[in-house]
């Protein structure tokens, strides 16, 4: 235990990190010959990634669960030609938002469940249009109510599959997300007899789930919610999905501003830390998660209800698959860099606090070395890191951070710099 008495943060293994970054070294002139035919800065697609990512996640849980259905979280990589890969792949898509469900729409998505708080009327107008692809998952009481009236309004032949989100946690910032549990009657006596209206499952999410130890809790509590339920409830309930926020199997990589140590060494005044050393929070195998899972769910939930098991992937299917690349434009100092791509290509100050090394693919060395790189903006929170493999660093050389496939190209934004192009292989 440290001073603070906070759980000492693993660090990240050399060897294990000299690893990661040598796989990418040796492609290094796949993407040099991309980078100097579609210039700096860039993103790059590889699908082939996105495919052996889902084939993966599918056959973990296809190994124990006898009935699934897997839906590709549009909001972790909205670029179209990601959730167009993965549909190629079987996946169906999740949307959050009547922007995702158009695009969904036009990429020909066949199997769609909306989800999310806050639904318009015009978004829940859209997804009625388009009820033999969509599945809204209805967040409150109040948006039933609202498609209630919709519905009624519209052909008296449509019929809206419903779901119903619950919330995993009643308490803090996640209390925004779904009903709580002791409401799920209520919803039932609501909805279990309207003409258009058919219910046919529920919904959970937890997040940043580096462990299944939270869903494995919720599935245990609805359990016991569902031994309460009346038994046409029970025998309604087509799918339960079990939600997204699996975390890739390397870890949560951090600089030490990021740790536990570090926020409190902050929050004390002394900014002093390991700031050469990098840290991992460590994440489960997805085939942990599959078995787990599925020993819970047929511990409570499949003794009482037989149904489909839907998931809802998005980062731990698209980290991977997608990488920035930009160039050094100006050294300053022996130990400072400016770049051409600003952090707006990735939409928030991301590397202040987790860690993902740059590589020099022009001077490729597995040694590490200690340099401040910023991106080319107004702001001094423009950091792509402290540090770089390579033998050195000039004017010229092509930098990349690999594995930034999730929660960034969707953030992106036109501050100041405009966005790098994606070019997909």
């Amino acid at each position: 235990m440290s001073e603070n008495n906070l759980p000492v943060t693993p660090l990240l293994p050399g060897d294990e990190l000299a690893h990661f970054v040598a796989a990418y070294f040796d492609r290094k002139h796949l993407y040099q010959n991309i980078i100097q035919k579609y210039g700096s800065p860039l993103w790059i697609l590889e699908s082939s990634t996105l495919k052996q990512n889902a084939q993966k996640f599918t056959a973990a849980f296809n190994q124990f669960f006898p009935e699934t259905s897997f839906y590709f979280a549009m909001k972790s990589n909205n670029h179209p030609e990601v959730s167009a890969t993965l549909l190629e792949s079987g996946f169906g898509l999740d949307v959050s938002s009547g922007v995702e469900l158009t695009s969904a729409l036009a990429l020909g998505a066949k199997d769609i469940i909306f989800s999310g708080p806050g639904k318009t009327n015009e978004e829940l107008a859209l997804a009625i249009s388009h009820a033999d692809r969509t599945t809204i998952l209805l967040d409150s009481l109040g948006e039933l109510e609202r498609l209630k009236t919709l519905t009624s309004e519209s052909d008296s032949t449509t019929c809206v599959r419903v779901g119903i989100r619950l919330t995993t946690n009643p308490n803090g910032l996640w209390r925004k997300f779904g009903i709580v549990p002791e409401l799920l009657i209520t919803f039932w006596n609501e909805v279990k007899d309207l003409p258009n209206i058919r219910f046919k499952g529920l919904q959970f999410h937890s997040s940043w789930n580096l462990t299944p130890d939270r869903q494995v809790e919720f599935i245990c509590l609805l359990g016991k919610i569902l031994n309460r339920m009346p038994a046409r409830f029970n025998e309604s309930i087509e799918f339960i999905d079990i939600g997204g926020g699996y975390w890739p199997e390397e870890g949560e990589w951090l600089q030490f501003a990021g740790t536990k140590e570090g926020l409190a060494q902050k929050e004390s005044g002394n900014n002093q830390g390991a700031a050469d050393n990098h840290y991992r929070i460590p994440s489960t195998p997805i085939e942990i998660f599959a078995k787990t899972l599925y020993r819970a769910m047929d511990a409570h939930i499949f003794p009482q209800v037989n149904c489909r098991i839907c998931f809802e992937p998005g980062r731990w299917i698209c980290h991977s698959a997608m990488h920035i690349f930009f160039t050094a434009v100006d050294k300053k100092d022996h130990d400072l860099v400016i770049t051409d791509a600003g952090t707006n290509a990735i939409g928030w100050e991301r590397f202040e606090i987790d860690y993902f090394p740059i590589l020099n693919l022009s001077q490729s060395s597995l040694t590490e070395k200690a340099c401040d790189i910023f991106g080319s903006l107004c702001t001094p929170h423009d950091v792509w890191g402290y540090s770089y493999f390579g033998k050195d660093i000039k004017v010229g050389d092509l930098l990349m951070i690999p594995c930034q496939g999730s929660y960034t190209y969707s953030l992106g934004q036109n501050f100041i710099k405009p966005l790098p192009l994606v070019v997909k292989i």
